[in-house]
């Protein structure tokens, strides 16, 4: 009795695989890649744009991105970055509006114009940070599906892929990303052993 499947699927290992080549990565390929794995295309490539900014020294962005003299975790730093892109968005001005009506309820709106103008920036500022890292976090996610970022956690005890434990998120750039986004700047892993 023969197993008639058996060598059907022998004489198909044997024919050639006709697949596909993949074209070298360049930003219309990164592009095109996030459109098909990404819910906010525009928004995930600005935010890979950073990272490979961060991140052309070391190859990594993260835990934390210098700021002059401070020290911002990277996540916060993205936020911060992306805050221009919608100073005009309607919900942007819907919450500076929100936040001077609740700090004129409380009475801790300063007389002074430009002192209680610094106040509201502040608030707004804290607010948008805290969805923004939402976004941040979404958008890495989906830097991570379509292959162009790895991401990990360092911090308190040990690096885990994992967060919690005090940890903050570092994001490394793949090779073939880094080399489609900066073709000109050398990979810092480049000749390490």
């Amino acid at each position: 009795m023969f197993q008639l499947d058996l060598f059907t699927l022998q004489e198909r290992a044997a024919e050639p695989l006709h697949v596909k080549p993949q074209r070298l990565l360049d930003v219309p390929a990164i592009l095109e890649r996030l459109t098909a794995v990404c819910e906010r295309p525009r928004y995930s490539f600005m935010v890979l744009n950073l990272i490979a900014q961060a991140s052309v020294k070391t190859g990594s962005a993260g835990p934390y991105i210098r700021e002059g003299t401070r020290s911002i975790p990277v996540r916060d730093w993205l936020c911060d970055a992306l805050i221009p892109v919608a100073q005009r968005d309607p919900r942007r001005l819907a919450i500076r509006t929100k936040v001077r009506q609740e700090l004129e309820a409380k009475r801790a709106l300063p007389a002074d114009r430009e002192a209680a103008e610094r106040l509201v920036d502040a608030h707004v500022r804290k607010r948008v940070r805290q969805s923004g890292r939402t976004n941040v976090s979404r958008a890495v996610s989906e830097l991570v599906r379509a292959g162009f970022v790895r991401r990990h956690y360092q911090g308190y005890r040990v690096d885990h892929h994992n967060r919690g434990a005090q940890r903050q998120a570092v994001y490394t750039i793949t090779e073939e990303a880094r080399r489609a986004l900066h073709p000109t700047v050398d990979c810092p892993t480049r000749g390490m052993v």
